[in-house]
Protein backbone atom coordinates (compact mmCIF):
# COMPACT_ATOMS: atom_id res chain seq x y z
CA UNK A 1 0.00 0.00 0.00
CA UNK A 2 1.29 3.45 -0.90
CA UNK A 3 1.86 5.98 1.87
CA UNK A 4 -0.85 8.28 0.52
CA UNK A 5 -3.31 5.39 0.48
CA UNK A 6 -2.42 4.45 4.06
CA UNK A 7 -3.11 7.99 5.24
CA UNK A 8 -6.32 8.14 3.19
CA UNK A 9 -7.59 4.94 4.81
CA UNK A 10 -6.72 6.33 8.24
CA UNK A 11 -8.67 9.52 7.49
CA UNK A 12 -11.60 7.46 6.20
CA UNK A 13 -11.57 5.45 9.42
CA UNK A 14 -11.65 8.67 11.46
CA UNK A 15 -14.60 9.85 9.36
CA UNK A 16 -16.48 6.61 10.06
CA UNK A 17 -15.89 7.15 13.80
CA UNK A 18 -17.45 10.61 13.66
CA UNK A 19 -14.40 12.86 13.20
CA UNK A 20 -15.71 14.95 10.31
CA UNK A 21 -12.70 16.83 8.99
CA UNK A 22 -13.29 19.42 6.27
CA UNK A 23 -11.67 19.11 2.85
CA UNK A 24 -9.44 22.04 3.78
CA UNK A 25 -8.31 20.27 6.97
CA UNK A 26 -7.58 17.07 5.05
CA UNK A 27 -5.52 19.01 2.52
CA UNK A 28 -3.63 20.63 5.40
CA UNK A 29 -2.90 17.21 6.94
CA UNK A 30 -1.22 16.12 3.68
CA UNK A 31 0.50 19.49 3.33
CA UNK A 32 1.84 19.31 6.90
CA UNK A 33 3.26 15.86 6.36
CA UNK A 34 5.04 16.97 3.20
CA UNK A 35 6.11 20.33 4.67
CA UNK A 36 7.78 18.63 7.64
CA UNK A 37 9.05 15.76 5.48
CA UNK A 38 7.73 13.20 7.95
CA UNK A 39 6.44 9.67 7.58
CA UNK A 40 2.81 8.59 7.31
CA UNK A 41 3.12 6.95 10.71
CA UNK A 42 4.15 10.31 12.20
CA UNK A 43 1.23 12.02 10.45
CA UNK A 44 -1.20 9.44 11.81
CA UNK A 45 0.16 9.75 15.35
CA UNK A 46 0.19 13.55 15.19
CA UNK A 47 -3.38 13.66 13.93
CA UNK A 48 -4.58 11.15 16.51
CA UNK A 49 -3.01 13.08 19.39
CA UNK A 50 -4.08 16.46 18.00
CA UNK A 51 -7.70 15.36 17.95
CA UNK A 52 -7.59 13.68 21.35
CA UNK A 53 -5.69 16.44 23.17
CA UNK A 54 -7.19 19.51 21.47
CA UNK A 55 -10.68 18.05 20.90
CA UNK A 56 -10.57 19.60 17.42
CA UNK A 57 -8.13 19.85 14.52
CA UNK A 58 -5.57 22.49 15.54
CA UNK A 59 -3.19 23.10 12.62
CA UNK A 60 -0.29 24.54 14.57
CA UNK A 61 -0.49 21.80 17.21
CA UNK A 62 -0.51 19.16 14.45
CA UNK A 63 2.59 20.66 12.79
CA UNK A 64 4.34 20.91 16.17
CA UNK A 65 3.66 17.25 16.88
CA UNK A 66 4.94 16.24 13.45
CA UNK A 67 8.17 18.14 14.09
CA UNK A 68 8.58 16.74 17.62
CA UNK A 69 7.92 13.15 16.52
CA UNK A 70 10.37 13.40 13.63
CA UNK A 71 13.07 15.08 15.72
CA UNK A 72 12.82 12.40 18.41
CA UNK A 73 12.49 9.53 15.91
CA UNK A 74 9.24 8.30 17.44
CA UNK A 75 8.42 4.83 16.12
CA UNK A 76 5.17 3.93 17.86
CA UNK A 77 2.28 5.14 19.99
CA UNK A 78 3.91 4.23 23.31
CA UNK A 79 7.00 6.28 22.50
CA UNK A 80 4.76 9.17 21.46
CA UNK A 81 2.85 9.01 24.75
CA UNK A 82 6.09 8.99 26.76
CA UNK A 83 7.41 11.99 24.83
CA UNK A 84 4.17 13.92 25.24
CA UNK A 85 4.19 13.23 28.99
CA UNK A 86 7.83 14.34 29.25
CA UNK A 87 6.91 17.61 27.52
CA UNK A 88 3.88 18.18 29.75
CA UNK A 89 1.38 17.77 26.94
CA UNK A 90 -0.28 14.74 28.53
CA UNK A 91 -1.00 13.82 32.11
Amino acid sequence: MKDSEELAYFLENLWSKGFKLTDEEVRFIYFGQKYTNTSVSHAKLALQFTLSLQMTFDRSFYISLLEIFAKNKIANKNQAISLLKENGLMA
